[in-house]
């Protein structure tokens, strides 16, 4: 609701029309149990999707992330606006690091890209797979009630979007545990048929970023070529950096115990050139058993 009513204000003062919040119920509110186990990618964009093809509402958002890589005939995303911090944070009792967690320590997390470089970096905690939103998962970390955590691992950018930056004791830097593609990014997604003269057309022209788009498309066509959907043990972060497109990816054991990482780049990248940066990396990890390392399936 926090990154819909901003994007909604974005888009209406660059736009200059107002705004009605709208609130969808997906599988993913409603549905409990692991996330990798409720139907895999689409658990929170289906609904969504189906009220904007139904006429319903005109613009839905997304969390990035969330989104399946496969585009929905009759639908586009219009805009991604300037990217929050991608990466992960660490929320843990008593102003704990990563490093500083004692041996044993229950770290809670719902996403298998995150347990498996977890167990990759500490294989000696103690990983609790857990659901609910931000409030409900801090709430979890000791000396809080109930408190049988001693830490969560979210996403840095719905902490800062809801103000709850204070709560983070460390940001994961990527070259520790690399963010879920597209992370941190919201997807604004529209009708294909909307007149480009529209008040919602020039607002949604107006918000979105290409250095964003161009990063998420590097990473989300490594999922894509890949065939893993959001829950898979893929990492990826790309960025500009002086001009060059630069793009880190890592495919994971769910157990942590083997990790493939890559790091790849082009200068100058253009759309085009950022498929391309994804695909291929994703083709050399391919041919070098990465289906088989974080069960692909492939």
């Amino acid at each position: 609701m926090t990154q819909s009513r901003w994007a909604a204000e974005a888009v209406s003062r660059a736009g200059g029309a107002p705004y009605e919040l709208v609130t969808v119920r997906t599988e993913g509110d409603v549905l409990t149990g692991p996330l990798s186990q409720l139907g895999g990618t689409g658990v929170f964009a289906t609904a969504l999707r189906a009220r904007v093809l139904d006429g319903d509402v005109d613009l839905a958002v997304h969390s990035l992330k969330d989104l399946p890589t496969a585009s929905v005939e009759g639908l586009e995303t219009a805009a991604l606006p300037a990217r929050e911090d991608p990466r992960d944070a660490l929320c843990a009792r008593d102003g704990l690091t990563l490093d500083e967690l004692p041996a044993g320590a229950r770290v809670g997390t719902g996403s298998p890209r995150r347990v498996a470089q977890l167990r990759a970096l500490r294989p000696d905690l103690t990983i609790v797979d857990i659901r609910g939103n931000v409030g409900t998962r801090l709430n979890r970390v000791a000396p809080a009630d109930p408190g049988d955590l001693d830490a969560v691992v979210l996403a840095a950018s719905g902490l800062l979007r809801l103000g709850l930056e204070g709560r983070i004791t460390q940001y994961l830097d990527p070259h520790l545990m690399l963010p879920a593609p597209g992370q941190g990014a919201l997807a604004l997604e529209v009708r294909a048929n909307l007149d480009p003269d529209s008040a919602l057309a020039h607002g949604l022209t107006a918000v979105d970023d290409l250095p964003t788009r161009l990063a998420v498309t590097a990473e989300r066509t490594v999922l894509a070529t890949l065939e893993a959907g959001c829950a898979a043990p893929v990492g990826t972060y790309a960025r500009a950096v002086d001009g060059t497109l630069e793009l880190d990816v890592v495919v994971a054991n769910p157990d942590g115990s083997e990790v493939m990482r890559r790091s790849v780049s082009v200068a100058d990248a253009g759309l085009d050139d950022a498929v391309a940066l994804g695909r291929d990396v994703a083709e050399d990890l391919l041919a070098h058993d990465a289906g088989r390392l974080a069960g692909l399936g492939l």
